[in-house]
């Protein structure tokens, strides 16, 4: 049965908000690139529409995984409601790809002459007030961001199944590494991507706030229907349940 959630944020808010049961067991569900919408004003950006059924727009099944774990664990969870092609959440205000003109071979030329801090306003600030006002809410939360990567990258196949992400807390991050190999999974530690990032979301939110946290790197083909991201999130809710139990705050 798909699972219920409950909405908060008008369809075209800067992002998605679930709302929490009580205090949902003291996390918070973060996902910077759920969505490949683009606000109707922006167009196409001048890209061809198959784009935006790929990684360039979004982290494919992520979105679906962050709702059914917010679902199984009754907390809240913040999600983009637009494409990482309009800004990207996981960046910095001063970082140089926040806006791509480039991503992975295809020009954007919608963003070539972006009005990069009216997007920040827009988008970027409202997304982070939120979570840092989720935060505030709550006795030190711990925050999983949900992510997903490409099977290959420039013709080499990624065998990691989920790969985390960590800097230099590894509270939960260690544990829960330990927990998903124990579970069969193939694990990449900072694998497919390395964690320190300075001022993503998790070294923002994370890092500077002494919170637990880890960024959780899904591989695309285990969750691209929805169908099959609600599984794995089925699969991913005990195992991330043990770990939490095993982290020392």
């Amino acid at each position: 049965m798909r699972p219920k959630y409950r909405f908060s944020m008008t369809e075209d808010g800067p992002f998605e908000f679930i709302s929490p049961r009580a205090d949902g067991g003291g996390l918070i569900f973060l996902c910077d690139h759920a969505s490949r919408r683009v606000p109707a004003e922006f167009g196409d950006l001048g890209l061809e529409a198959g784009l935006f059924a790929t990684h360039i727009a979004s982290d494919i099944g992520a979105a679906e995984v962050t709702r059914a774990l917010a679902a199984h664990f009754g907390a809240p969870a913040v999600l983009a409601r637009w494409s990482r092609l309009v800004i990207d959440l996981n960046r910095g205000e001063d970082d140089p790809t926040l806006v791509m003109k480039l991503s992975d071979g295809s020009i954007v030329p919608g963003n070539v002459d972006a009005d990069v801090e009216a997007r920040i306003e827009r988008f970027h600030r409202p997304y982070h007030r939120r979570i840092a006002d989720e935060i505030s809410r709550r006795a030190a939360p711990a925050l999983i961001s949900l992510h997903s990567f490409t099977p290959a990258w420039k013709g080499r196949a990624r065998p990691w199944e989920t790969g985390i992400l960590w800097d230099r807390d590894g509270r939960l991050a260690v544990p829960l590494m330990a927990r998903l190999r124990e579970a069969g999974f193939t694990v990449g530690d900072n694998e497919p991507y390395s964690g320190a990032l300075e001022n993503d979301c998790l070294y923002r939110h994370g890092t500077m706030n002494g919170l637990p946290h880890v960024l959780i790197e899904i591989r695309q083909d285990l969750i691209f229907v929805d169908r099959e991201a609600r599984s794995f999130a089925a699969r991913l809710a005990p195992i991330l349940e043990t770990a939490l139990k095993d982290m020392k705050r």
